[in-house]
């Protein structure tokens, strides 16, 4: 298996496919990168050269995009300062709500975990 940028990328697939294992690469980015290294898209990932896998890390690391851990921690730090002003998107994360302004009466239950019953206890 290939490796790019830390990530082991699927052998059988088309690199404009692969590319997107990588978190922070979706299609349209995979697919720009890609032409501007001028790699054939049809390529598969075991087919690539140790000189075109270079080629697309050093495409990817020179336009500064944002992958894998770096994007991860900018995510998390977004998170972070949203909840430490407390803004009410950080105030819905913090507390595992919706943060969109969907309905929280019904459904939600993706956000909001399994149903906990609240209720009375009988007495033995």
């Amino acid at each position: 298996m290939p490796r790019l940028l830390g990530v082991d990328i699927p052998n059988q697939k088309k690199i404009e496919y692969a590319l997107r294992y990588i978190y922070g690469i979706g299609p349209t980015l995979a697919r720009q990168v890609v032409v501007a290294s001028e790699i054939d898209p049809n390529t598969r990932a075991h087919e690539l050269t140790e000189e075109q896998l270079n080629r697309l890390t050093a495409l990817i690391s020179e336009r500064n995009y944002l992958v894998e851990g770096d994007l991860r921690r900018s995510i998390a730090a977004n998170l972070k300062r949203l909840q430490s002003i407390n803004c009410s998107r950080g105030i819905r994360h913090r507390r595992g709500l919706p943060v969109r302004g969907q309905r929280t009466s019904t459904n939600a239950r993706t956000r909001k975990g399994a149903r906990r019953t609240v209720g009375v206890m009988k007495k033995k």
